[in-house]
């Protein structure tokens, strides 16, 4: 068995629990008489500014009406929602107030896999100070498919992520978050995701500012090119981008870009994966050019594309 020191995780916890909130939400639904219905929900979140911002999953607040905020002191406070961004499952909650215990973000491109990690939430809706639960990082860069789409670049823990737990902080022995956890999996037994913690940082500085998420866009959709897909349609490279669709009017169609064509780096950076692609854009704003090398059948060439804004 592993030894663990266990004052780190006392302190950890000590550390992050003031800024871990619980979160009640009332939506309205229809009875199967197509009348209205009120249904709760129950989710975590997070303070990241002392001036009462709060970070949640968006599925936990998404259509709510009323939303009730506890602290770990006991105290209840309305919440009103700033905005969400489905696409990431996260959303920022507003309470009114001042000086209230900010929680410290980590650096989740250093995490490793069999790092331990703790995550914290409510779990159940239970009352009292928030419920700990231990285990380790066991795979990076996860994609899942849910009834909500599909999620990338999730960590993977089996620290117990249960029904309540979503939009809780996920950290690390220092006290920092790294990941938020999101319980959008019902069905998981000892497999619990969370959002990494630094492409969630813009995200929520986008909604804090914007009310919503500012993504810049090429407008090409694509797959990763691989030795097996190489090899079935007889590509001149084994990793890269293939663009299965370009969208019409959008930055990479003025440009001439056409499926088929293969996005092989991006300002000189080689992708090896869709996933680079997006992570490169997601890292630029709309506005910025871009220098692309693409690949149409033995040729290479290079374009400059200018990002709009989706």
């Amino acid at each position: 068995m592993v030894s663990v020191d266990e004052d780190l995780i006392i302190d950890a916890v000590e550390k992050v629990k003031p800024s871990v909130v619980s979160i009640g939400s009332l939506k309205l639904s229809r009875s199967f008489l197509f009348q209205p219905l009120p249904v709760k929900g129950l989710g975590s979140g997070f303070i990241v500014r002392s001036d009462g911002y709060v970070v949640t999953n968006s599925h936990v607040i998404e259509r709510a009406g009323k939303i009730e905020v506890s602290m770990v002191n006991g105290k209840v406070l309305e919440g009103r929602v700033v905005g969400l961004d489905k696409q990431t499952d996260i959303a920022i909650v507003k309470v009114e107030g001042e000086e209230y215990p900010e929680i410290k973000l980590g650096n989740s491109d250093n995490l490793r896999v069999g790092q331990i990690v703790l995550a914290i939430g409510n779990p159940f809706g239970l009352a009292g100070e928030p419920t700990v639960t231990l285990g380790v990082i066991s795979a990076l860069n996860r994609s899942i498919q849910t009834n909500r789409g599909t999620y990338e670049g999730l960590i993977q823990t089996d620290a117990a992520i249960n029904p309540g737990n979503s939009g809780g902080p996920l950290i690390n022995l220092k006290g920092e978050v790294v990941g938020i956890n999101t319980a959008v999996i019902a069905y998981a037994q000892g497999i619990g995701f969370a959002i990494p913690i630094n492409p969630a940082k813009k995200v929520v500085k986008d909604i804090v500012t914007y009310g919503r998420v500012i993504r810049p866009w090429l407008g090409v959709y694509t797959i990763t090119v691989n030795k097996a897909l190489a090899d079935y349609y007889n590509l001149p490279v084994e990793k890269g981008c293939l663009i299965v669709e370009v969208a019409p009017s959008g930055p990479a169609e003025e440009l001439g870009i056409r499926p088929g064509d293969i996005i092989y780096a991006l300002d000189s950076v080689e992708l090896k994966t869709s996933s680079d692609l997006r992570k490169e854009i997601g890292n630029r704003k709309p506005g910025d050019e871009i220098e692309l090398t693409i690949i149409r059948g033995y040729r290479k060439m290079k374009l400059v594309a200018r990002l709009g804004l989706i």
